[in-house]
């Protein structure tokens, strides 16, 4: 696919997924020279448990960008990234949504939200289903377009990617796609 990272299911998608770890990254180094701490010293490391154990006093990007310097001690993934049946990494995966969120100006209320939690299943790929995965990967570009889809326009889509096998879930890198696929068929028929 382009020379991109074969688990990005669209160039537009790696795009957004590399302009969000930017910005991780960028808000972690402003945390970094607040701090007044050395990137890669053992201080970086304390501030990054620091974080990861009181996420909600932190924007969500710099407890992203914590949790991606630490290592689960029972799988070895970086930390929320194991495997789903490694529950050190549930338990942080689930204590991130804990961060503040706040919205950008001119998006409507909860995109941040909303680009969060896709962010976070795109990247955390291995603890969600082919079908979640899919929703969360094709909608994060828009929303952080600024767009944010209504609960109508989620629930229609969710109809049609219930249609499709996990195969094609994996495949498939439009929602203009999803529904030439899901057209015609009942959900679970395939």
């Amino acid at each position: 696919m382009d020379g991109i990272r074969p688990e990005w299911r669209s160039t537009t998608l790696a795009r957004v997924i590399d302009r969000l770890e930017t910005e991780l990254a960028r808000a972690w180094a402003d945390l970094l020279t607040d701090q007044r701490i050395a990137a890669g010293s053992p201080d970086e490391t304390a501030l990054c448990w620091l974080v990861v154990e009181d996420p909600a006093a932190h924007d969500w990007r710099v407890v992203d960008a914590a949790l991606d310097r630490l290592s689960c001690a029972d799988c070895g993934h970086i930390l929320t990234r194991g495997p789903a049946a490694c529950e050190r990494c549930g338990f942080h995966h689930n204590m991130r949504f804990g961060a503040r969120e706040v919205d950008r100006a001119g998006v409507p209320p909860g995109n941040e939200h909303a680009i969060r939690v896709a962010f976070a299943v795109a990247r955390a790929r291995a603890r969600y289903s082919p079908r979640a995965r899919v929703g969360y990967e094709l909608v994060l570009p828009a929303l952080v377009a600024g767009a944010l889809p209504t609960t109508p326009q989620a629930q229609a889509a969710k109809a049609l990617i219930n249609k499709l096998t996990p195969e094609e879930c994996d495949r498939v890198t439009t929602l203009t796609e999803v529904e030439r696929l899901a057209h015609g068929r009942r959900a679970g028929s395939r």
